[in-house]
C-alpha cells in the first residue's frame, strides 16, 4: 500500500557569512520517491504473531515462510556462482547440529561452516561463501517461519565460527590448536620411502613459520648445499604458532583484579610450556628426519672418504719421505763404504807400488854389482870406479819414483852393457835426469 506523506521542515537562518542569494550553487537534489514493499518479518514480528490467536498466526507464518523461501532464492541468484545444493556441501552430522554454543572454544570451527577439508587452507572468500550458506539455511527467521522456534543454537555456533576465521588473530590461534591436524612424528627408523613419509609432515610444519616460503624436503637428486639450507633452517625454526586459544578463561565473570592477573599469569605460563613442547616435538622431527635421511648417510660416506683419502695421501707422503730419506742415509752410507773402500785400494796400490818401487831399486842395485859395476870384461874395477857407479846409480834411484822408470833404466844398462858400452849409458841415463 503506497501513503503520500507531506512533510513542512523549518530551516534555521542562513549565517552573516553565507553568500547572497544570488550566488548559492546547487550542488544537488532530493532524489524521487519510491515505492517500497515492507514484509513483517523479524523477532519483534514473531514475538507479536504469537500473542495472536492460532488461526491468525498460521495465516502470519504461511506469509513469513513464502517471504524466508524468496529471499533465500533471491540470495541465491545475487551470489552467482555459489551452489546451494546440498550434494555438494559437506554433510551436517546430528552431532554437528546438536552443538552447544556455550561450548563454542570445543566445537570444529571449520566443521560448522562445513569447510572442513580446506581447514587451514581455507580462503577468506571460502569462508565468506561458506557462511553465506549456512545462514541461509539455519538463520532463526527461516527456522521459525518453518516452524521451528527457538532453534538458533547452531546458527550462533555458525556466526562464532566466522567471527573468529574471519579475524586474522583468532583464527591463527585456532589453527595454531587444530585438533584435526596431527601433530605426530615419525620415528628414525623409516618403513617405506623416506621422502613420502617426512615430505608432508614438513609441508604440515611450514605453515607455522614467519619465514616464507619455508624450504622443502627435496628429493634424492636435491643439491647437498640445499639439503644442509633445510637442515639449518629447520634446527632454527621460528614459528608463528601460539597457544591463546587453549587459555583458561575467569569464567565466574567476577571483577577481581588479583584474580584475573593470577589467571593471566597462570595462562602465560601455560602458553609458554606448550610452546616449548611444540619446539621441542620440532625438533625431535628434525632429529628424525636427519638421522634417516638417505642423502645425508651418502654425504657421510663421501666425506669419510675424503677423509681417508686425506689421510691415505698424507700417510703416502709420509711413507715416501721416509723412503727417500731410508734411501739417501743408505746412499751416503754405500758411498762412503765406496769411499773408504775406494781409499783402502788406493793404499794397498801405494803400498804395491812402493814395494815394487823398492824391488826395482834392490834390482838394479845387484844389477850394477851382477855386471861388476860397469867395467869391461875381464876387468877388476877401483874402489874409485864402485863408488863412482854407485853414485850414479843412487842418483837414479833418488829420482825416480816410479818402479816402470827403475825398469826402465835397469833394461837399458843390461842391454848397453850386452854392447860394450854399459857406463856410456849409465851417463846417458843420469844426464837426463
Amino acid at each position: 500500500m503506497t501513503v503520500d506523506t507531506s512533510l513542512e521542515i523549518t530551516l534555521c537562518a542562513a549565517p552573516a557569512s553565507a553568500p547572497a542569494a544570488g550566488e548559492v550553487k546547487i550542488h544537488g537534489s532530493i532524489s524521487a520517491t519510491q515505492e517500497c514493499e515492507l514484509s513483517p518479518v523479524g523477532a519483534y514480528v514473531q514475538h507479536y504473531l504469537r500473542r495472536l490467536e492460532n488461526k491468525d498466526a498460521n495465516d502470519k507464518s504461511d506469509h513469513l515462510k513464502a517471504h524466508a523461501d524468496h529471499t533465500a532464492a533471491e540470495a541465491a541468484k545475487a551470489l552467482g556462482d555459489l551452489s546451494m545444493d546440498d550434494e555438494e556441501d559437506e554433510e551436517e552430522t546430528d552431532d554437528l547440529l546438536e552443538l552447544d554454543p556455550k561450548d563454542w572454544k570445543e566445537q570444529d570451527h571449520y566443521a560448522v561452516l562445513g569447510l572442513s577439508k580446506l581447514r587451514y587452507r581455507a580462503t577468506l572468500d571460502d569462508i565468506i561463501k561458506s557462511h553465506r550458506k549456512k545462514v541461509l539455511r539455519h538463520h532463526p527467521d527461516k527456522k521459525a517461519a518453518q516452524g521451528h522456534h527457538n532453534d538458533d543454537g547452531f546458527f550462533k555456533c555458525i556466526q562464532k565460527a566466522f567471527d573468529i576465521l574471519t579475524d586474522s588473530v583468532r583464527r591463527r590461534q585456532w589453527d595454531s590448536v587444530d585438533p584435526a591436524i596431527s601433530s605426530d612424528v615419525p620415528s628414525g627408523k623409516v618403513k617405506g620411502d623416506f621422502y613420502e613419509v617426512f615430505g608432508p609432515v614438513f609441508a604440515r610444519e611450514a605453515r607455522f613459520s614467519n619465514v616464507q616460503p619455508a624450504p622443502v624436503l627435496g628429493d634424492d637428486n636435491t643439491p647437498r648445499e640445499d639439503v644442509e639450507s633445510f637442515y639449518n633452517f629447520w634446527y632454527s625454526f621460528d614459528s608463528w604458532r601460539s597457544f591463546e586459544y587453549l587459555d583458561k578463561e575467569d569464567v565466574s565473570g567476577g571483577g577481581n583484579r588479583d584474580d584475573k592477573r593470577w589467571i593471566e599469569s597462570k595462562n602465560r605460563k601455560e602458553r609458554a610450556t606448550r610452546k616449548k613442547e611444540d619446539g621441542q616435538r620440532v625438533r625431535s622431527l628434525v632429529d628424525n628426519a636427519l638421522k634417516a635421511d638417505p642423502r645425508m648417510a651418502r654425504f657421510k660416506e663421501e666425506d669419510k672418504l675424503k677423509r681417508n683419502a686425506k689421510r691415505n695421501a698424507l700417510e703416502e707422503d709420509a711413507k715416501r719421505a721416509a723412503e727417500e730419506k731410508k734411501a739417501a742415509e743408505e746412499a751416503a752410507k754405500k758411498a762412503l763404504e765406496n769411499a773408504s773402500l775406494q781409499e783402502e785400494e788406493l793404499k794397498k796400490a801405494r803400498q804395491q807400488a812402493h814395494k815394487q818401487l823398492k824391488k826395482e831399486q834392490r834390482a838394479l842395485k845387484v844389477l850394477l854389482k851382477t855386471l861388476n859395476y860397469l867395467a869391461p870384461a875381464g876387468a877388476t874395477p877401483s874402489d874409485a870406479d864402485i863408488a863412482a857407479v854407485s853414485e850414479k846409480v843412487d842418483k837414479i834411484v833418488a829420482s825416480k819414483h816410479d818402479a816402470d822408470g827403475l825398469i826402465a833404466a835397469r833394461t837399458e844398462i843390461e842391454a848397453a852393457h850386452a854392447a860394450g858400452n854399459g857406463l856410456a849409458a849409465l851417463d846417458d841415463i843420469v844426464s837426463k835426469l
